[in-house]
């Protein structure tokens, strides 16, 4: 396929920055008319589904991805998408060798990486606004850009189908969750990610007294249960039902997550809770309703992806209280 109109992205994980990348794909592909393929993994090809910008989905799985049979892949897509553009929207070492392989421009984004180790070690103001006022979308689109567009041109979008539409107004008018609920996420890949399991029992109890209906979306093998009449729909729905759930929602409550993003990306509000990540990474909702809820403490970030050792039983969580979540949510739903 040798074609100047027609470009290949790659982004292999996770979840969350997949879905960041669809509006950055949406701003080239109206300001360049082009088209798309993009190399990702399968646990997220889903959410690139029905999008008229993307015309193909490489969609890897573990086989493909260890070393020998990563080397025989490249080769395959380099020669399939010879002369087309490469944009490199993860910079790997996986990455770094498909490109080397390419028959055709490559181009990279950055990511800042000198500068978020920085910050971790020094936590400096400086940095840390300099870092904030760039999110994700923003650097991807770095990879074309001389001149980064503004957040607001990079929304991420979900394009989902009538049917997936039907599915989610299914389940609502079944549970009889009227036109107002709202969705809670309360699961983590990293525990030290997620807001204890307390506060959100009392967030619920809340929202109860409040007639505020609501229901629990997101994969887990501990189901978190509640004891409350809401509705609970862990491990139960495909990624897409999900989407086409929270495109009904009023909003979404969840910690720095994958759902967070899908929430953005089918334009419902987000109010996310960050703790040992943060801001600063720039992976957090940016849309005009959307709000991050930080605390401030001189230990915070600590990790990059959420993956540490916490030795203050995640204080910077706990610190966001339950009553403070309730406002904001009540805040939003006015």
């Amino acid at each position: 396929m040798t074609n100047t109109n027609h470009k290949v992205v790659f982004r292999l994980s996770a979840l969350g920055d997949v879905v960041l990348t669809t509006g950055v794909i949406e701003y080239w592909a109206k300001k360049y008319n082009c088209t798309f393929t993009v190399i990702t993994k399968s646990s997220s090809s889903p959410v690139l589904e029905n999008n008229p910008h993307i015309k193909n989905v490489i969609s890897l799985d573990k086989k493909d991805l260890g070393d020998l049979a990563w080397v025989k892949k490249t080769g395959e897509i380099a020669a399939r998408y010879e002369g087309c553009e490469l944009i490199d929207l993860h910079s790997t070492l996986r990455s770094r060798i498909l490109a080397a392989r390419w028959k055709g421009k490559v181009s990279r984004y950055n990511k800042f990486s000198l500068e978020r180790r920085m910050f971790k070690l020094s936590r400096s103001p400086k940095l840390n606004n300099k870092l904030s006022e760039l999110r994700v979308t923003q650097r991807y689109a770095s990879a074309l850009e001389e001149v980064i567009p503004a957040t607001y041109e990079l929304i991420p979008r979900i394009y989902l189908t009538d049917e997936e539409r039907k599915i989610a107004q299914t389940l609502i008018t079944e549970h009889d969750l009227g036109k107002d609920f709202i969705t809670l996420h309360p699961y983590a890949t990293h525990p030290d990610k997620a807001w204890p399991e307390e506060n959100w029992i009392t967030l619920i109890k809340k929202l109860d007294v409040a007639d505020i209906k609501w229901t629990i979306i997101g994969r887990d093998n501990n189901v978190f249960e509640p004891q409350s009449t809401g509705c609970n729909f862990t491990s139960q729905l495909q990624l897409r039902e999900t989407c086409a759930l929270l495109e009904k929602s009023a909003l979404l409550i969840t910690g720095d997550s994958g759902p967070m993003h899908l929430s953005a990306a089918v334009g419902t509000p987000v109010i996310a809770m960050f703790g040992p990540t943060s801001k600063a990474w720039g992976f957090y909702p940016a849309g005009p309703r959307d709000v991050v809820l930080e605390s401030d403490m001189d230990c915070r970030p600590c990790s990059l992806h959420g993956k540490s050792n916490c030795k203050k039983d995640r204080e910077c969580l706990r610190r966001i209280t339950p009553e403070y979540v309730f406002e904001k949510i009540l805040d939003l739903m006015r």
